[in-house]
């Protein structure tokens, strides 16, 4: 499929009119081939008015259809075959493999939603018959479901090309809603975004949805990006990326005469606390895996573990020489966009030069322009209570150790972070009662704990949480990841003494969708 550089309007391609962007080559800083037109307010209006004609059509198609509609996008982005994958890697400077696996993880969400879709628990169906007889008073006949928000606009994310972007999990959960989507392409792979929308597009051709059902655009600064958020017709928004743009973004969302929902990810630094016995029974061990997981992706994870809390002793000093030996032979990673490279440069020599900061290690020397190198670095627990500069998260490859003096020392610390997506704890059952003392602590802070492991694994499934209080998420009452992401873009709306041949199906007493639904306060299944 040709890259021809046009915004996907509904069903028509449109040369954007307010200036242009390319996309760069991550590894070699060269501008790539075509230039992409970027929207004017005009045609941002021209999405949103068709978004906003499709929404009322689309939330009440058949959800087989709906299902049909994201299994049919996850079949078209995978007949895109090497092309996709080629334009990625080279606008993202991520390994092929990488690559790979993300196009899979994409298709499955969208396939994941589809089923979800296809069961129809989301809807969340409550009856509470009339009870005309009741005394002292009748009782109304109360109906209940879950209904789309309407339009939402995605922002696709730098690091994740494919699986937080066009057609990533945000979209596929608010198309999965019943929402029509306006995804607005990041500028640093435009050409991934191009080829992803268009495969969505033609999947909305192929199920016959209304064409309002996803748009996308291109931002040659911040126009359009900001029109959307201020837009009356649109309802939520869904974002990936920095603490900065999110929070422009809420702010917003607040100052609309209809303040909407952002669900926005944006920063964390996702605690590693180290327990004494597993320390000192597998310190070498964490270490290593500690190393490979901080390097992953050249550190560009928002689950990256940029924080390692533990006693200070041998046990830990075995750690951090594990660790150290593992990154000295770690090469260094080309970053995703020349811009994040400066930033984590600038950000790693910050922190090097503060004064209560030790450098303890460093990855292999950069080879390419864009490349970071790993770096480890520790301080002691006072100066780290004492400098809020030191919990700021470097997105890269870097982390800091904390030596703390005893264990409530590290509990002490762990009551003083911002809100975090992860929290890891190494743990052996000698540790069980004194980890069990820092989970309260980690469940007002956190959105996922995990046990002997590191939070750069995120499994797309049922029970997953990839969210947390702010401000590593806007809502910590949301995930992004998993089949609760849906919740986000529903709300309930209850019928009361509603005819029955004015009912939704998924409300009428014969149940013709073969939903499960609470009746009367008790779960009826439909099977």
């Amino acid at each position: 499929m040709e890259i021809s550089g046009d915004l996907l309007i509904g069903k028509q391609t449109l040369r954007g009119t307010n200036g242009s962007i390319k996309g760069i080559n991550a590894a070699t800083g060269e501008p790539l081939e075509p230039a992409f037109g970027g929207a004017s307010l005009d045609q941002l209006e021209q999405a949103c008015a068709l978004a906003w004609q499709a929404s009322d059509i689309y939330r009440e198609l058949p959800l087989d259809t709906r299902a049909k509609f994201l299994e049919t996008i996850a079949q078209n982005i995978l007949d895109l075959g090497d092309p996709l994958i080629d334009r990625c890697v080279a606008e993202s400077g991520l390994p092929r493999g990488r690559i790979e696996g993300e196009r899979g993880r994409t298709v499955g969400q969208l396939r994941m939603f589809a089923a979800v879709v296809r069961e129809g628990d989301f809807l969340g169906v409550r009856i509470d018959p009339a009870q005309p007889q009741r005394q002292p008073l009748p009782r109304v006949d109360l109906r209940l479901r879950y209904v789309p928000l309407g339009p939402v606009t995605v922002f696709g994310a730098s690091n994740f090309p494919l699986a937080f972007s066009v057609a990533g999990g945000d979209t596929a959960s608010a198309l999965a809603a019943g929402c029509p989507v306006i995804a607005k392409a990041h500028s640093a792979h435009p050409g991934t975004s191009a080829l992803v929308g268009r495969a969505v597009q033609k999947a909305v051709a192929d199920c016959g949805l209304p064409e309002g059902t996803f748009s996308l655009l291109f931002d040659s600064g911040r126009d359009i990006g900001q029109g959307l958020v201020s837009d009356r017709r649109i309802k939520a928004v869904g974002f990936t990326g920095s603490r900065g743009g999110g929070t422009a973004l809420m702010k917003l969302a607040a100052a609309r005469r209809e303040p909407i929902p952002v669900y926005a990810e944006m920063s964390s630094i996702n605690p590693v606390l180290l327990f004494p016995h597993a320390l000192k029974n597998r310190g070498a061990a964490i270490g290593k895996a500690f190393a490979g997981s901080l390097a992953l992706g050249a550190g560009q994870f928002c689950t990256n573990p940029g924080l390692v809390l533990a006693i200070d002793g041998p046990e830990l000093d075995a750690f951090i020489e594990a660790t150290a030996a593992a990154l000295s032979e770690t090469p260094a990673a080309t970053m995703l966009t020349p811009g994040i490279h400066k930033a984590y440069e600038s950000a790693v020599n910050k922190t090097a030069e503060h004064g209560e900061v030790k450098t303890l290690a460093r990855g292999c020397a950069a080879k390419g322009a864009t490349q970071g190198q790993a770096a480890l670095f520790s301080t002691t627990a006072a100066a780290f209570r004492a400098n809020p500069e030191l919990h700021e998260e470097i997105f890269g490859a870097a982390s800091l150790i904390v030596r703390c003096p005893d264990l409530a020392t590290m509990l002490e610390l762990v009551e003083q972070l911002e809100g975090q997506l992860t929290a890891a704890l190494h743990i052996d059952e000698a540790d069980y009662v004194d980890a069990r003392r820092f989970l309260p602590a980690l469940e007002r802070r956190t959105g996922r704990i995990l046990v002997n492991g590191f939070g750069t694994g995120v499994e797309v499934g049922h029970a997953m949480v990839h969210g947390g209080p702010f401000p590593s998420t806007a809502d910590g009452r949301s995930t992004s990841v998993g089949s609760l992401a849906i919740d986000r873009f529903l709300r309930p709306v209850s019928y009361q003494d509603m005819p029955e041949g004015l009912l939704p199906d998924a409300l009428k007493t014969a149940n013709p969708l073969g939903l499960n639904r609470r009746l009367d306060g008790k779960l009826q299944l439909s099977k």
